[in-house]
């Protein structure tokens, strides 16, 4: 008994040794796999480019030029030469009024112009005899003045019936609508045989005959704020992105920033164009525009998602080690930002794989961005 004893003892002491032995050196191998653990990552290799600071804003695409074409007097509509859609150029007959009483009030016009005119060479000529026979004391002052009073008179008639025939050219010529401007016609608001009367209390000027527009290029009208309107300017570049067109954008320019606010709104207006050759853009639709306020040529850039808590970056260091950089960070636009101090061009900044990395940590380079 004893002996079974004395063997279970030195057997659970053996044991025990053994415990104690290996414990130390499994304390070892986990703090070896700590200092070996590696986090993998995606680096940025720092480089200079152009960077812009940018405003964004939603308006109403414009069309560059519109105009309701209306005759300046009333009158029967007759023909109407173009239909909607249709492409006009500058000077092309769009539509006319009735224009048989105007023409008939021509030719009287002009008919009058020619009697006004036959009187006036007669009293003309009878001046003139009259003014040799007074060189002769001839005729008394009281005949001469008589002619000379006629020939007056005659003149005047002459001047007035060419007003009126100047008045009745002028009415055939306001009756035939013609394009101001190339453009197209984007809408008919009247048929044949409508009787159209502009001066009418309750016609309404912007209907018109006709609806031309110019939207070779287009305009945006933008609602800006006190605080950003400062910092725009006539000459600069924008961008334009419209829902119905992904993936396009198109280049414009500010071309006008009001220096008063609007009473209401206590915003200002800032109108920009933009070139629209092939007539892609549509006017009364929307439209995201983009305004590069600032832009530094040359700026040493880097991911935002590299940024963390607005203050510094990891940069890959010596040994594949992460290295805490405190930095100084200037414009920034959706996707980059510039960083201004604590960083050179060339280093490898982690851009992923950054959030709870630790410095010193080893790092395993994934890859390296674009």
């Amino acid at each position: 008994m004893k002996r079974t004893t004395s063997v279970f003892i030195a057997t659970v002491f053996m044991i025990t040794l053994s415990f104690l032995a290996c414990r130390p050196q499994e304390q070892v191998v986990e703090k070896d796999q700590e200092v070996v653990k590696t986090a993998g990552v995606k680096v940025f290799k720092v480089r200079k480019q152009s960077i812009s600071e940018k405003l964004f804003y939603t308006g109403v695409i414009e069309a560059w030029n519109k105009i309701a074409i209306t005759p300046e007097i009333g009158g029967k509509i007759a023909r109407i030469h173009v239909e909607e859609g249709d492409t006009v150029k500058k000077g092309q007959l769009l539509a006319e009024l009735d224009t048989r009483a105007i023409r008939l009030q021509l030719e009287q016009a002009e008919a009058a112009v020619a009697v006004a005119a036959a009187n006036s060479k007669d009293a003309g000529r009878n001046l003139e005899r009259m003014e040799r026979l007074k060189t002769e004391n001839a005729v008394s002052d009281q005949q001469y003045e008589k002619i000379q009073l006629a020939a007056e008179a005659a003149e005047a008639q002459l001047q007035q019936a060419q007003a009126a025939l100047n008045l009745a050219q002028y009415n055939l010529d306001v009756s035939l609508m013609k394009a101001p401007f190339d453009g197209i016609i984007a809408a008919r608001n009247v048929e044949v045989g409508d009787v159209i009367n502009p001066m009418m209390s309750g016609y309404a000027p912007n209907s018109g005959v006709l609806t031309l527009m110019d939207f070779y290029q287009v305009k945006l009208v933008l609602d800006v704020s006190h605080q950003d309107v400062v910092r725009i300017r006539k000459g600069l570049s924008a961008e334009l992105r419209v829902a119905s067109l992904p993936g396009r954008v198109f280049q414009g320019t500010v071309i006008l920033v009001n220096v008063t606010a609007k009473p209401q709104t206590k915003k200002f207006n800032v109108e920009v164009k933009f070139p629209n050759p092939e007539m892609t853009l549509r006017p009364n639709t929307f439209g995201e525009v983009t305004l590069m306020v600032k832009t530094r040529p040359d700026a040493l850039v880097i991911p935002q998602e590299a940024v963390l808590e607005n203050a510094y970056v990891f940069v890959v260091g010596p040994d594949n080690r992460a290295v805490k950089r405190n930095v100084a960070f200037g414009l920034q636009n959706d996707h980059l930002i510039e960083a201004v101090g604590g960083l050179e061009e060339g280093d490898m900044v982690i851009a992923e794989g950054n959030y709870g990395l630790m410095e010193g940590a080893v790092i395993d380079v994934k890859e390296v961005m674009p």
